[in-house]
């Protein structure tokens, strides 16, 4: 039997007591304590702080349904009527009953609705109890607050409280309340579904409101420990504070904050009773263009007024994710005012839910909608589908029922022993029971009191939708599955969101905009991980991703492209012979060899001329051929390098280059020679013999080839890959192995050209007509003029132009010797040919040298032909 209890003492009570303190009863063998939120202040007409400067009562203020609430009640009765109907439940027992007061968000409203519960009947008696029943355990504490508030009294009592509020770890601990059970999930990996969920939407500068408390600092902490390790930042947290005084002192730099912020996504983290204050303080007529993210502790449809959900749109909410229990729907269904007559509370809820209050109040209770069903309510002001405290709640009466019945039959055999002695149960009797109890829902769900079968919550993500014509739904987009491996838990659809009315694709929540590929992250001095300028990768390092924090680099056989996003494999580089520049240089070697073959040939062919035979035909010939493989020595820089050609090229070409000089040096000596031993003698004239200008020849070659002996033996060339040189290129060269050697080859070689250029300097102005010191000088000027300038140049570049640069050194110095030195002669033999005659010379020596010079001549040519 339903009954609707009032004060005993008519006089003193209240006008507005009905809704001040509702009630409702069933009775029962064994009672219930159950104290569910139903009513809050309204604040309608007075907003702010304004709310809290009067006492409670006075002005018989009115109170407003929280209509969503309600469902806490059926799944109470709907639990109830189950136990009751069980065969198998409660033996010896006939029905179990409850007992329901409202419990307010406030210390004294609390209290009171307790002290009225313990002392019966709405009397505020303590250590007074009217029941003819005393309640075997309470239901109560939809929040940690309210669990602690109602505690306080319940303890003195040792009566078992059954908090149906989400899990708090604080209330876990037995020494401080050791009459307190929990039967939520755990919510300790809430703040990483939170966190994914920015980490998908690459969400990095968000904003925080929670409540001020243990449980919201706890929240905070764990939050932002998560996300500074995938780089969230949180630009600003809020702290609503419990108290409702302080809430009102604060509450208007509070929202000004939150409306100027440039913060776009913001968490809400709290119980629906404390962010219940928020919601009354919202004004009405501002709307505040964010995205909220919602935890499962806050009910984002319950709200004062319809029109809070413009602000609410596109909203993502993390919602628990419960078992269906059987038959709850259907049974909601049936709920009417006739199903239970005597059931005002029911009777005031239908009235306010399916009408205006103020129209309700007018009129008598028979005109309420009789035949309207729970299920045509708007979802802000009902929901068919079971929420988490609901579930708490019907699992709680369930937990109380199991633990009575371990109890009663214990008590009845007990009993039996004693002669059938019958005593009523005490509250302190069912802990060790309640402690011990484990049992199965009818939705297959395995539950316990002890708190280590509280496992974790599993979680939906819901889309909150509010459309213009003041509907609104919850679509599910999502899951967050926090026991299973990482990256396998959390589950998005993008596509199916609908976000605030301002974005129609994902909000962009930054402190900057993103860096993009071929950029790094600078980090600002003083200003949080999020709040960063952009700089460009440093040469030879790319970046192919947004807000890379460091660049990297290509591997070896790639290189940057222009932008520095991505690698670009690099082109292999060589002097190719296929190539034109190649190939140019490759015929310029072959013309001028050809060239200085056809001037040895004419050489030969005129051996016997005075001009051919004046300088020592044997150097003549050995320098036309030291020239030829000269030229041909440029040959083997040209193609992809190989062991081969890498011991040859500098070898080669230092040995050819060292008998070209050293013929050069022994010809100059000669000249000088020719006209310095004037008086014929046996000791000087042994010096003007072949055989000395040989020997220089070899002599001076044998050195170098000690020099590049030694080289070859200590650290020869060989082939090589240069990575490091040319950005864009892998040079495939040749590696001289002992840089030392190289130059010392080099070195020797220059310091034979740099002698041979001092000695024809030094003959310059002896009588011209058989002495080629002029051209000597002037081809040695040239020679060491390209060598000189090859020297930086070849420092200086890299790759095959290293290589173009001394081919080019090696053709410009050989043509240079064979231009400087025989094509004048080869111009007298082939088109002056009567100049060529030893009467002609003698001629031309007596006219341009006079007496003295042309008896030097004569004597150096007589001594020469001998």
């Amino acid at each position: 039997m339903l009954t609707q209890l009032s004060s005993v003492h008519k006089a003193e009570k209240s006008p507005c007591f009905p809704k001040i303190t509702p009630s409702l009863s069933r009775d029962g063998d064994l009672v219930i304590g159950n104290f569910l939120p139903l009513y809050s202040i309204e604040v309608s007409s007075v907003r702010g702080a304004e709310m809290f400067q009067s006492h409670p009562d006075k002005g018989c203020r009115d109170h407003k349904w929280l209509h969503k609430n309600y469902q806490q009640v059926l799944a109470l009765v709907f639990a109830v009527e189950e136990i009751n109907r069980d065969p198998n439940m409660l033996p010896n027992i006939s029905s179990l009953g409850f007992h329901l007061y409202n419990a307010y968000h406030s210390d004294e409203r609390t209290l009171d609705s307790s002290l009225q519960w313990l002392s019966g009947h709405g009397q505020l008696v303590p250590n007074y109890s009217c029941w003819r029943q005393k309640p075997v355990a309470v239901i109560g504490g939809a929040t940690s607050a309210l669990t602690i508030q109602m505690g306080t009294l319940l303890d003195l009592y040792k009566i078992p409280q059954i908090s149906y509020g989400h899990f708090d770890s604080i209330l876990s601990d037995k020494a401080q309340f050791p009459y307190l059970y929990q039967l939520a999930n755990k919510d300790s990996s809430l703040h990483r579904g939170v966190v994914q969920l920015m980490v998908h939407f690459e969400w990095t500068w968000v904003g925080l409101i929670t409540t001020d408390d243990m449980r919201g600092e706890e929240f905070l902490w764990k939050l932002r420990g998560d996300m500074v390790k995938h780089g969230i930042c949180l630009a600003f947290t809020e702290k609503i504070a419990v108290s409702e005084r302080r809430y009102g002192e604060s509450q208007d730099m509070f929202l000004t904050r939150i409306i100027e912020s440039s913060v776009r996504v913001i968490i809400i983290h709290g119980d629906t009773d404390s962010l219940m204050i928020f919601r009354y303080s919202q004004p009405l007529h501002v709307y505040i263009w964010k995205v909220w993210i919602t935890t499962s502790h806050w009910d984002i449809t319950m709200r004062p007024y319809l029109r809070d959900g413009y602000n609410f749109h596109g909203a993502l909410s993390f919602s628990h994710i419960t078992n269906e229990i059987p038959g709850f729907k259907s049974f909601l269904r049936t709920v009417k005012p006739a199903k239970y007559p005597e059931d005002i509370l029911l009777k005031e809820f239908w009235s306010s839910a399916f009408k205006d209050e103020e129209k309700s109040e007018k009129r008598e209770q028979t005109e309420c909608s009789p035949n309207a069903s729970l299920e045509a309510l708007p979802l802000y002001t009902f929901d068919m589908t079971m929420s988490s405290l609901s579930y708490t709640i019907y699992n709680a009466v369930y937990a109380v029922a199991w633990a009575l019945h371990e109890m009663l039959l214990v008590t009845s055999e007990e009993e039996s022993i004693r002669d059938g002695e019958s005593r009523a149960p005490q509250p302190w009797q069912l802990h060790s029971f309640l402690k011990k109890t484990q049992f199965n829902n009818s939705a297959g769900h395995q539950l316990s009191l002890d708190g280590t079968g509280s496992s974790e919550a599993q979680y939906d993500i819901m889309n909150f939708l509010f459309f213009p014509n003041e509907t609104e739904a919850l679509v599910k987009v999502g899951q967050f599955i926090s026991n299973v491996p990482p990256g396998q838990g959390f589950l998005i659809h993008k596509e199916a969101i609908i976000w605030s009315w301002m974005d129609s694709e994902v909000p962009l929540a930054v402190c900057t905009n993103s860096c993009g590929p071929g950029f790094r992250k600078t980090p600002r001095d003083e200003e949080p991980i999020c709040c960063f300028d952009c700089s460009p990768c440093p040469e030879w390092e790319i970046s192919n991703q947004m807000n890379m924090k460091l660049c990297t680099k290509c591997p070896e056989d790639e290189y940057p492209n222009k932008e520095r996003n991505y690698c670009l494999p690099k082109v292999i580089s060589f002097l190719d012979i296929k190539e034109p520049l190649g190939m140019a240089l490759a015929c310029i070697a072959l013309s001028f060899s050809v060239l200085t073959a056809l001037i040895l040939w004419v050489f030969v062919k005129f051996c016997d001329t005075p001009i051919v035979k004046a300088n020592n035909r044997a150097l003549s010939y050995t320098l036309l051929i030291s020239l030829t493989f000269c030229f041909l020595c440029s040959l083997l820089f040209i193609g992809r390098p190989t062991v081969a050609t890498c011991l040859l090229r500098q070898t080669t070409f230092g040995l050819v280059f060292t008998v070209a000089v050293s013929c050069i040096l022994a010809k100059t000596i000669t000249v000088i020679l020719a006209f310095k031993v004037t008086i014929p003698g046996r000791r000087k004239m042994i010096w003007l013999q072949p055989g000395v200008s040989n020997c220089v020849v070899v002599l001076c070659s044998g050195i170098q080839v000690i020099l590049c002996g030694i080289w070859l033996g200590i650290s020869p060339p060989f082939p090589d890959i240069n990575t490091h040189s040319q950005p864009d290129q892998i040079i495939i060269e040749c590696n001289e192995g002992s840089v030392l050697g190289f130059y010392c080859v080099l070195g020797y070689m220059g310091f034979l050209a740099l002698g041979s250029f001092t000695v024809a300097f030094l003959a310059r102005s002896l009588p011209d007509t058989f002495n080629e010191a002029r051209f000597i000088t002037f081809s040695m000027l040239v020679f060491c003029s390209v060598w000189v300038s090859f020297l930086p140049t070849y420092q200086s570049t890299k790759g095959k132009a290293m290589v173009v640069v001394e081919i080019f050194s090696i053709l410009a110095s050989s043509a240079g010797l064979l231009g400087c030195i025989f094509i004048p002669k080869c111009y007298v033999i082939l088109l002056r040919s009567d100049e060529n005659t030893k009467e002609c010379i003698r001629n031309k020596s007596g006219h341009n040298n006079g007496k003295h010079s042309g008896t030097l001549t004569q004597n150096s040519f007589t001594r020469r032909k001998r």
